[in-house]
């Protein structure tokens, strides 16, 4: 499956985005879609994901409460609204790809990824 990322951008504390993630290639809804975000001089990090029938959705305690993760896989695309935005929410976003839920939050188990979206809150 390939990926394609986009809806970041630059805003201001407290506003909101909507992050898609555009899935190329077949069996969509079999994959666990995740979201991740890697800021400068820090490791990429676990944001939200979502199981392939978006019966279960995970989500970081950071962002718990402002973003929402989910998907249409009628369209083969994942989303993550976020709101109430604050500036250490600043970094490029990433979606990814995975089988299975039991390591939703291991970056390191997903094994498609998109090129990353830039999200930049200014205080």
């Amino acid at each position: 499956v390939q990926l394609q990322a986009s809806g970041g951008g630059l805003v201001q504390a407290g506003d909101s985005l909507r992050l898609s993630c555009a899935a190329s290639g077949r069996s969509f809804s079999t994959y666990t879609m995740g979201w991740f975000r890697q800021a400068p001089g820090k490791e990429r990090e676990f944001v939200a994901a979502i199981s392939g029938s978006s019966s279960s959705t995970f989500y970081a305690d950071s962002v718990k409460g402002r973003f929402t993760v989910s998907r249409d896989n009628a369209k083969k695309t994942e989303y993550l609204q976020m709101n109430a935005l604050k500036p250490e929410d600043t970094a490029v976003y990433y979606c990814a790809a995975t089988i299975g839920i039991a390591y939703y939050s291991k970056w390191q188990r997903y094994g498609y990824w998109g090129q990353g979206t830039q999200v930049t809150v200014s205080s």
